[in-house]
């Protein structure tokens, strides 16, 4: 009798053990599996690559607050002007003045390119952080309303990005040929556009 139900208690232990082993490993796997899933590193190394663009004065000197800057140390925009309602400078200080709209003037210097302005507001990125400026270039409110593919067309066509490759002389372009660029956003948008997490 005692032999019994010693053999009974010690299979009630064993399939107890085992059914919360099971109960663990099930457990484990549902945690695993709501898990925020791990960025692509692949991607993550291409909006590295991105972010040397967008973070280059020939794009980060116009994507200001208030005041464009210049050059390739980025100091305060001569002479002094400010965003103004529209992005195009207020009275008689307006981009347009000296910026013209088919292209840099090989005579007195002066960049140009299609709607030469500051970027909205909303699309300033003066100081932001890598990984603040992924999050704000995904975002649709901070972005221009523009989608992932919008944003593959918006830096594949834009005139006035693409003055960022051939800037004039005197100005360093940006430092990823356009080709290659172009192959990195498609690599980060087809990922999800993840960002590093600083």
């Amino acid at each position: 009798m005692g032999m019994r139900r010693t053999v009974a208690l010690l299979r009630s232990t064993v399939t107890s053990i085992a059914l919360l082993s099971a109960l663990a490993a099930c457990d484990g796997r549902e945690k695993k599996s709501m898990a925020r899933p791990e960025a692509d590193p692949g991607a993550l190394r291409a909006w590295e690559q991105i972010a040397t663009v967008l973070q280059h004065p020939r794009c980060l000197n116009c994507h200001q607050v208030d005041t464009p800057l210049q050059g390739d140390d980025g100091h305060p925009h001569n002479p002094r002007v400010t965003r103004g309602p529209d992005n195009l400078g207020v009275a008689a200080m307006r981009c347009t003045n000296c910026h013209n709209q088919k292209g840099n003037n090989p005579s007195s210097g002066v960049p140009g390119a299609p709607h030469w302005s500051l970027a909205p507001l909303s699309m300033s990125w003066a100081d932001l952080s890598s990984a603040a400026l992924c999050e704000s270039l995904k975002d649709p409110k901070r972005n221009g309303g523009r989608s992932a593919e919008d944003l593959k067309k918006h830096m594949g066509e834009d005139k006035l990005v693409l003055w960022g490759w051939e800037p004039g002389a005197g100005r360093e372009p940006v430092p990823v040929d356009h080709a290659s660029f172009l192959q990195l956003l498609t690599t980060w948008v087809a990922a999800g556009m993840p960002c590093p997490k600083e």
